[in-house]
């Protein structure tokens, strides 16, 4: 019995409290998350928080101990060849075959995975466009730098043209430029397809996903778009200025008044400049009200930000091993 169309549309992967034992080593520790259609999914945890172990119980090479992951609204466990035959799967080091030509490697690959031989020009054509690979199909695959290497393994992940495609550590060790190359390339593919990821590299994940999911020791600590994360991780937020000509106790009570501040703060600075901290509770951003109430008063606004936490803070205080 083939794959049948998911229950809840835009849900490509369920997966519900799963969990992996080694002995009595618990890697991962009954995580439960959704993933969107065409949506772009970045898993990120330190080394050893279970991202790979996550990973390939998705694509099927592990089995949970307990929990269930469900595709296309199908449980993995009924229907895992029909489920492996959705997805692509390029893990850290892609196995390839170095003696190999590119274009004769693609051509084995997609023999293998059962293309017509009609159709299999013509998709090695497409994956060498995609994958930007056009100029290294007649070099041996040994002779390539590493960032080629991983375009030439997401070509072979891609071959099947599958809905899912599923990424561990796809830019590990690649220099600056090679990791915006592809970058791009996943961003490409995510238009069309839901793409799963994993990573350390923090501003990759910010650039890439359209949503991270922080794992420590086995567990989510952290599921969102990027500004949720830091919205959540920080409590709230801070507004800072820098004012002139404006008396200490009129700042404090004046600001005071808006809904959503908190706390005022304020404190002299040179030359008779009041720096002041709004410390503001909630997720609402209050840089307007702010802004509208300075504007009715004679005072000298020579400054005005809004404090936000970076992802790397957040993912060190989530990932501390205390």
């Amino acid at each position: 019995m083939g794959i049948q169309p998911v229950s809840r549309e835009n849900e490509m992967i369920q997966v519900e409290s799963l969990t992996k034992q080694f002995g009595t080593f618990r890697a991962v520790n009954g995580i439960s998350f959704n993933i969107a259609r065409g949506e772009i999914l970045g898993l990120l945890g330190p080394n050893g928080a279970g991202k790979t172990t996550t990973l390939r119980m998705l694509t099927g090479f592990l089995k949970p101990t307990s929990g269930t992951i469900r595709v296309a609204g199908q449980p993995m466990s009924d229907q895992g060849l029909a489920v492996k035959r959705m997805m692509g799967y390029l893990p850290e080091s892609a196995p390839l075959y170095h003696d190999l030509l590119v274009f004769d490697y693609l051509r084995y690959v997609a023999e293998i995975r059962g293309l017509k031989a009609g159709a299999r020009t013509e998709r090695i054509r497409r994956l060498a466009e995609i994958c930007q690979i056009n100029d290294v199909m007649h070099k041996p695959i040994g002779v390539l730098s590493k960032g080629y290497k991983q375009r030439v393994g997401l070509a072979h992940a891609m071959m099947s043209d599958p809905q899912i495609l599923i990424l561990d550590e796809p830019t590990s060790g690649l220099d600056p430029n090679q990791i915006v190359e592809i970058r791009e390339i996943i961003r490409q593919i995510g238009r069309e397809k839901t793409v799963v990821l994993s990573t350390h590299i923090l501003p990759e994940a910010e650039a890439t996903c359209d949503r991270i999911l922080i794992i420590h020791q086995g567990a989510i600590v952290a599921d969102g778009a990027t500004d949720q994360i830091k919205r959540s991780a920080a409590g709230g937020h801070r507004i800072h200025l820098s004012i002139a000509n404006a008396d200490p106790g009129a700042v404090r009570s004046r600001l005071a008044t808006i809904d959503g501040v908190a706390e005022v703060i304020t404190e002299a600075s040179v030359n008779g400049v009041l720096a002041v901290v709004l410390v503001c509770h909630g997720e609402a951003d209050l840089r307007g009200p702010v802004y509208r109430e300075v504007r009715h008063t004679d005072w000298d606004l020579l400054e005005f930000y809004q404090e936000t936490q970076t992802l790397e803070t957040i993912f060190r205080k989530l990932t501390r091993e205390d």
